[in-house]
């Protein structure tokens, strides 16, 4: 670690100087904040050192014009008798950590220590952002179309606005890729990017998993929960299948977003939040709105900004792209040598509606690259016409005319159990209910 110690006295500098050298460290050190300001400005450094009371430029000081020019720098502030307080002033502007005089030697080991594992971890989580950024550049994002080209375009305009993005399409279309894709292009990427849907969790269970709760505040609650909302503060918050919120959950997510703040279930402390809120839903809201199960004034809340996905049969020149792009995923993944696909079985995938959409290509590129017998895809290693032979009505039974009708809508709906129930025109429940009965096993094709 290159480390600068600034003090104005001498016997402390050459004290820390030698005691920090020994230990590995590269040492400079300067005899006021001016000095060490100059030095700073020609040689970064990792960790300054830095006395609170010198003449000129006190330590306060010289921190705040030092951070300027860089602000990654961690200081560690050395205090004598009655100037804690200023120490404590100096942590508020910036600084790690603060020492009294006079100095014990392995406790200000111990800080040094951990700012290298805070180093290590800000290191690590910039790797981890460079490869989530690779990702958005080369994965689902693959969009040669003019309707996905669209898409970026407008996500590109809007990522760095705080205003609230409704995102429609079909399932599997890339909904939850997009709400990614504009948290890292905001000023809030260095933030939490939160998920959650909203269809996978019981009326009950919700809200709490929204909002928190305290101890005690329904039977079973034996420990205070943070909600997703509160986890992401100063970050971005995705609510999948947003039409599938309970008209009473409804109620509380306009006050977030009419306020900025809310209480956890059981208490009564206001938490002030800094959230951007993205949604997304396959479901006709203003349809719903006349139905009186989503409310009209969270649903304008919600949409001030919208953002339609077009389907994979709107973009058929994306196809064979994606497909490609898969096909070195999973062979990657796989431990295969697959060169590709073949002509006739490209033909083949655009010609297909792909009911699932991007999600329903991967799943079936995936299937071939694990099937495929020789290093070419081909129609062999697909499934898409892997389909039952028509039986006629009068042979089947009333339960097996049911039980094929509700596989394909299911199917169909990519397993979204609630765009399914309404297309069958039954309860989201009778539906789950059905699944059981009939022992279906969830596919998307």
């Amino acid at each position: 670690m290159h480390i600068l110690i600034v003090d104005d006295e001498e016997s402390q500098r050459s004290l820390l100087a030698g005691f920090l050298g020994k230990k590995g460290h590269k040492i400079a050190t300067a005899g006021s904040g001016r000095e060490a300001i100059g030095i700073n400005a020609a040689s970064g450094f990792d960790l300054v050192i830095m006395d609170m009371k010198m003449p000129e430029l006190d330590g306060i000081e010289t921190l705040e014009r030092m951070k300027e020019i860089d602000p990654e720098t961690y200081f560690v502030i050395l205090t004598g008798y009655g100037t804690v307080e200023s120490a404590v002033q100096a942590m508020k502007r910036g600084a790690y950590d603060y020492l009294n005089k006079p100095i014990n030697l392995d406790e200000l080991e111990l800080i040094i220590e951990r700012i290298l594992k805070e180093k290590d971890t800000h290191r690590e989580l910039e790797m981890l952002r460079a490869q989530v950024d690779d990702n958005f550049r080369s994965d689902t994002f693959i969009a040669e179309s003019p309707k996905m080209q669209g898409v970026l375009s407008l996500v590109s305009r809007i990522a760095r606005s705080d205003s609230s993005v409704m995102l429609l399409g079909e399932s599997g279309t890339g909904k939850d890729m997009v709400a990614r894709l504009i948290h890292s292009a905001s000023r809030r990427k260095g933030g939490r990017f939160i998920a959650i849907s909203c269809a996978a969790l019981p009326e009950t269970l919700l809200e709490s998993e929204l909002f928190g709760y305290e101890r005690g505040a329904f039977s079973g609650a034996e420990k205070r929960k943070i909600g997703k909302f509160e986890m992401a503060h100063r970050g971005t918050i995705f609510l999948d299948e947003v039409g599938d919120i309970p008209v009473s959950t409804q109620v509380k997510l306009l006050r977030v977003l009419q306020d900025f703040s809310f209480e956890r279930l059981g208490g009564n402390t206001p938490i002030e939040l800094d959230v951007r809120l993205i949604t997304a839903t396959n479901q006709d809201l203003k349809k719903k709105i006349i139905e009186g199960t989503f409310r009209e004034d969270l649903f304008y809340r919600l949409n001030v900004i919208t953002i339609t996905l077009p389907p994979l049969r709107e973009r058929r020149e994306d196809i064979k792209l994606l497909a490609d792009h898969f096909v070195d995923k999973y062979s990657k993944k796989c431990g295969r040598v697959i060169k590709g696909i073949s002509r006739g079985t490209l033909d083949k995938l655009v010609r297909y509606r792909w009911p699932g959409n991007v999600r329903e290509l991967e799943n079936v590129t995936e299937r071939a690259v694990v099937l495929c017998r020789g290093d070419l895809i081909d129609s062999a290693d697909l499934p898409l016409e892997d389909l039952p032979a028509p039986v006629h009505a009068a042979d089947r039974s009333l339960a097996g005319i049911e039980k094929e009708h509700i596989v394909r809508v299911l199917v169909e709906t990519g397993w979204n159990l609630s765009t399914a129930a309404e297309r069958l025109g039954i309860h989201r429940n009778t539906l789950r209910t059905k699944i059981r009965q009939y022992g279906i096993e969830k596919t998307v094709r």
